[in-house]
């Protein structure tokens, strides 16, 4: 099979479209033919082992536990384990493989059976790719971290991108009152996606406007944590969804000390792939309740480009692999 493989890390020039050995389903594997991938940011930061702790996971010195990115998979079931309950050749499934050492950039692509769900009939391979890193994280930080609840006040700190654009409409699907901070082009893209209310960083510096809200939500860097403090209501929450390799660290080390000093908590957020979760968030694709937003299509030869693009912080929404 083609697949986008790396043997050390570095830039996106890394990356090389070669052809692999067609994986092989275990007992409790699925054979997936790939349809559709998405890129993230954690496809680019496990190509540059930034940060460094990636090395940590993936291989001190070079790619040894991973070598093909991503981590968004949609496709049909080739082929089936013998353990494997849940699903049969034929089935349209979607998935997160990021704890099966990712492996989506590929024509095929083996995952264990809890890792997907049947992908609905009245979604496609593209809008079903879309969503399962990006929208867990947004849903883990909003419901599990930021304590969401019907008529808070939500800030957004980088909608635009496929964590915020999941951000945005979870948020409201649970009854907050909602702004979005994003660029001058991607005002009516927030708007769209239900955003009661958007700042135009370009013109307007949420932190100096005198407005506090009961949850932020943190999808890039360029925050610091006072900062964002600043903006919290007595009993807010700050919610670290994505940022810089130093805003990380301060969130994990600086964090649980200003949390435990007064009622407001800094929290770093983590996701961890589940079944159920991706369930749940599957039934609002299908019913429109969320939407995929998908900013450009890349071809399997052309993730180098894709992984350049993303990395450069301006998609407006999610970036796709299309796999023939």
């Amino acid at each position: 099979m083609k697949a986008i493989i790396y043997e050390k890390y570095g830039s996106s020039d890394v990356l090389q479209y070669k052809e692999v050995q067609k994986p092989v389903p275990k007992d409790n594997e699925i054979l997936i033919k790939v349809r559709a991938a998405s890129v993230n940011a954690a496809d680019w930061r496990m190509m540059k082992a930034d940060p460094f702790l990636v090395r940590f996971y993936a291989g001190l010195f070079k790619p040894k536990k991973i070598s093909i990115l991503g981590a968004d998979v949609a496709g049909t079931v080739e082929a089936i384990g013998k353990s494997v309950t849940k699903f049969n050749p034929g089935n349209e499934v979607f998935g997160d493989v990021f704890a099966s050492g990712f492996g989506a950039f590929a024509e095929y692509k083996c995952g264990k059976e809890d890792e997907f769900v049947l992908k609905p009939s009245n979604v496609s391979f593209e809008d079903a790719a879309a969503l399962p890193l990006a929208g867990m994280t947004a849903l883990h930080s909003l419901r599990d971290f930021g304590k969401i609840e019907a008529g808070q006040k939500v800030l957004i700190n980088g909608a635009s991108g496929g964590v915020g654009t999941f951000a945005i409409q979870l948020a409201k699907y649970f009854g907050a009152d909602v702004t979005a901070v994003c660029s001058t082009s991607k005002m009516d893209q927030s708007i769209s996606l239900g955003a009661d209310h958007v700042i135009d960083y370009t013109k307007e510096d949420f932190i100096q406007n005198g407005k506090k809200y009961d949850l932020i939500i943190g999808v890039n860097g360029y925050r610091t944590l006072s900062e964002y403090k600043s903006s919290l209501s007595p009993k807010g929450r700050y919610v670290m969804a994505g940022g810089g390799t130093a805003q990380l660290f301060q969130a994990l080390l600086l964090g649980p000390f200003i949390s435990l000093s007064g009622s407001q908590k800094i929290i770093a957020a983590s996701s961890e792939p589940n079944q159920k979760d991706l369930l749940f968030l599957s039934d609002l694709l299908k019913s429109g309740k969320i939407k995929s937003v998908i900013d450009r299509r890349y071809k399997l030869e052309e993730v180098p480009q894709a992984i350049q693009y993303v990395e450069q912080g301006h998609a407006a929404g999610k970036v796709i692999i299309t796999v023939s």
